[in-house]
């Protein structure tokens, strides 16, 4: 440390209203001066707050945070250790409070999901070495099992610590929330742990650094072009990477306001919340676009045009609809883009360790090629391992920094030079991007070709009939793998049922008869997904394609399909 520095003489700057010398404290408290705008409006639980207020609640609930932890524990912030904490809680106020609160004091968020039975909450609990569990409301009875098992553990000092008494305190006076003169805060520790999905062995931790809060909110920003008072609704959940990264910090950067509904997604509710016409911005997955749209095409397109004006209205004021994961399939993505006067979703492609890597922005969206999820974000580093059609490779300045308390599969998951290995499988067409699914189970190999399972997907998806399908490779000793679909029908269709020689009839024209699919189970309701909407192919699969064979399973023979 340079002898001169002020900091090695100067009395820390410190105390129950001064934030950390961080940038985003510095740009809220600015925005709490602008009193005129909101910040959160949590309409399930019925919280609404200012920036002054959320600002005020972030403190109170920081100082009573560090106030209950054990006194090696308080040491350790002191010198900037990692220290652990879990958020418990759907997306709403009380989570918002917490999930800041903790930046302020400098631990390590890592949000878990309400809907965890205990022994997978203590699951994420132990793996990151937690000393506490920050606690919603809803989630009071999980919190304190949670506590109990980590007691029984041996681990004396971990504590659930409740969130609803400590909100909604009265509002500081503006000139006394103040942002501390000392050093910066260390950029390079780390901020925020994301767990994978755990589709390939148990979840890991990924670990995303400090840094990572002020660039994911800044790059979206610039991205879609957010604004003070923009309006989002929040319906994701928030201990998956979106719910935090896209519709929770860059929002409250910009000066927005953002509006929660938690509690299981209600096509009904959403279509009568767009309704009012005041929204900017709405993010989802294609599952929720999927259902949306269904619910429109089966009943508000039925009513009246005095009626339906409003639904129609106020899918087309909002500025910007965002959808992650992957491309929509193209006759989804139509039918959205006609609704909205030639206004398409916004496609993107992105993962937990690596943050964004492609998307559409606002001003490509007319260019960009049906199936794309845009070109190469600005200062990613992203290729291919081959060329037109490979593995897709990422450096990025927000990439995780490592797995937690995992050397050896922090550096597996990196090639020689450095990039990390996604696992996805993407073909490039001049500057855009198609995704054609993940290595092991979106890619089959049949009969000599390489088949993307996602392409067959959009493909059955675009049929009138077909409300969910999911599209996979089952083994198979003369082509090695078979094409398989598991396909739910809408409601109005599933009296009629589907063959296999109907959909391979209707599929014709669109698909090369070795991307047919060869193998089809019906199936009654949803196709079971994860909490970010994704279908989990890896358990379905020998579920429902146990064998060719199997009860309920379609063949296709070569002249004609068998049960």
């Amino acid at each position: 440390m340079d002898p001169a520095d002020r900091d090695t003489f100067a009395p820390r700057h410190i105390g129950r209203n001064v934030f950390p010398n961080f940038l985003y404290w510095g740009r809220l408290v600015r925005l709490a001066h602008k009193q005129h705008l909101l910040a959160v409006r949590d309409l399930t639980f019925g919280y609404t707050a200012t920036y002054q207020q959320l600002l005020t609640d972030v403190l109170h609930y920081r100082n009573t945070i560090h106030l209950q932890l054990d006194h090696e524990t308080q040491d350790r912030l002191a010198r900037d250790e990692e220290v652990f904490v879990n958020v418990l809680g759907p997306g709403g106020y009380e989570f918002t409070v917490a999930f800041l609160a903790l930046m302020a004091l400098g631990a390590v968020i890592v949000p878990i999901s309400p809907d965890l039975p205990v022994k997978e909450a203590e699951y994420f609990a132990t793996k990151c070495t937690s000393v506490a569990v920050l606690t919603a409301q809803k989630c009071m009875k999980l919190g304190g099992e949670l506590e109990n098992v980590m007691r029984r553990k041996g681990d004396s000092r971990f504590q659930r610590i409740e969130i609803a008494p400590h909100i909604m305190q009265t509002p500081l006076p503006l000139d006394r929330i103040l942002v501390s003169s000392d050093k910066y805060f260390d950029m390079n520790k780390s901020g925020q742990i994301i767990f994978t999905s755990g589709t390939t062995g148990p979840p890991k931790g990924a670990v995303k650094r400090r840094g990572f809060f002020i660039d994911v909110a800044t790059m979206f920003c610039d991205q879609y072009d957010m604004r003070e008072g923009d309006l989002v609704l929040h319906v994701l959940p928030v201990h998956h990477a979106t719910g935090t990264t896209l519709t929770l910090l860059p929002f409250l950067w910009a000066g927005g306001t953002i509006e929660f509904r938690s509690g299981g997604f209600n096509t009904e509710w959403t279509w009568d919340r767009i309704s009012k016409g005041d929204l900017d911005f709405f993010s989802g997955v294609p599952t929720i676009y999927m259902r949306l749209m269904a619910h429109y095409e089966q009943v508000l397109r039925k009513l009246p045009d005095s009626h339906r004006i409003k639904y129609d209205q106020g899918a087309q004021r909002i500025r910007s609809m965002l959808c992650g994961t992957s491309a929509l399939p193209r006759p989804l993505q139509n039918k959205w883009t006609s609704l909205r006067n030639g206004k398409p979703i916004l496609t993107r492609y992105g993962l937990t360790e690596a943050g964004n890597a492609f998307n559409v922005a606002p001003w490509q969206a007319m260019q960009v090629p049906d199936g794309s999820v845009g070109t190469k974000m600005a200062g990613v580093d992203a290729k291919l391992s081959a060329y037109p059609e490979g593995e897709i490779l990422i450096k990025s300045p927000i990439m995780f920094s490592k797995y937690l308390y995992d050397r050896e599969a922090t550096a597996n998951s990196l090639d020689e030079e450095g990039y990390f290995k996604t696992g996805d499988i993407a073909r490039k067409e001049g500057d855009f991007y198609f995704i054609l699914g993940r290595a092991s189970v979106d890619i089959i190999k049949s009969g000599g070709y390489k088949i993307s399972a996602l392409d067959i997907e959009r493909e059955i998806l675009g049929l009138d009939y077909v409300a969910e399908v999911m599209v996979a490779g089952v083994e198979d000793e003369e082509f090695g793998q078979r094409v398989a679909a598991a396909i739910v029908l809408k409601p109005d269709d599933k009296a009629n049922g589907l063959t296999l020689d109907r959909l391979r009839q209707d599929l014709r024209t669109s698909l090369a008869g070795y991307k047919m699919p060869t193998l089809l189970r019906m199936i009654d309701g949803e196709l079971r997904k994860n909490a970010t909407g994704k279908v989990i192919k890896k358990a379905l699969i020998p579920e429902y394609f146990p064998g060719q064979d199997a009860q309920g399973v379609q063949k296709w023979t070569g002249r004609k399909s068998k049960l």
